[in-house]
């Protein structure tokens, strides 16, 4: 097993790790590691940690674990309130956006063909609100902030691609190939104290990222 995800914040009650691109947070059924193998070494009591959220597999950066049964009460019912936490994302997307920011309305529901699902347009689905700016550009890519105002599976990756711009590796919603690039950049849980983290850049979306514009560490 390869070394922990490292911590973004620590305290008595919850963890932020920086997930790797790639590492599930569940096993999978074809075996292999998942973000649930190394709950053993982040245990304080006789029971848990537990996941307080979902992340993408291919996804990269914040992930929140509950060391305590009353923690991750606490963090569920603010994941579940639908705009109780603050999270921000970024992308490198194909193409640029003419305008400089926009929200997406756009209802997704699970549409399964075979043994492949993904999330597509569906006016009958439950509502799906992404907010967006653009940070930076470069010939034919753009580096997008996401700011999910609800928590569909896989909304910003659907979302992305419904206006025009899928993220660059999504072999789902964008045809890609590689890694994808999306990073959970910053969450924000408003709890008492509060628990906030921010990741960093992964090495795989650096070189993309410089290419729009600066890039913070």
């Amino acid at each position: 097993m390869a070394a922990s995800p490292a911590i973004l914040f620590s305290d008595a009650r919850f963890l932020v790790i920086n997930k790797p691109a790639g590492l599930p947070v569940h096993p999978g059924r074809a075996g292999g590691s998942s973000v649930e193998d190394y709950f053993p070494t982040w245990r304080q009591g006789r029971i848990g940690p537990w996941l307080a959220h979902r992340l993408d597999q291919d996804t990269a950066g914040c992930l929140v674990i509950a060391l305590k049964k009353s923690a991750l009460l606490a963090a569920q019912t603010l994941f579940f309130s639908g705009g109780g936490v603050e999270k921000t994302y970024w992308a490198v997307v194909h193409g640029t956006p003419k305008a400089q920011c926009g929200i997406i309305t756009l209802p997704l529901a699970k549409i399964t063909t075979g043994r492949s699902w993904k999330m597509q347009p569906d006016k009958a689905a439950p509502p799906a609100i992404t907010k967006w700016r653009l940070l930076g550009q470069g010939a034919n890519t753009a580096w997008l902030e996401f700011s999910p105002r609800t928590g569909r599976t896989h909304q910003i990756r659907a979302h992305a691609a419904a206006i025009g711009h899928p993220i660059l590796g999504d072999s789902v919603y964008g045809g890609g190939t590689g890694t994808l690039h999306l990073l959970a950049r910053h969450i924000l849980l408003p709890l008492d104290p509060p628990v906030m983290a921010e990741a960093p850049v992964p090495d795989h979306m650096r070189k993309a990222l410089e290419s729009c514009a600066h890039v913070e560490k």
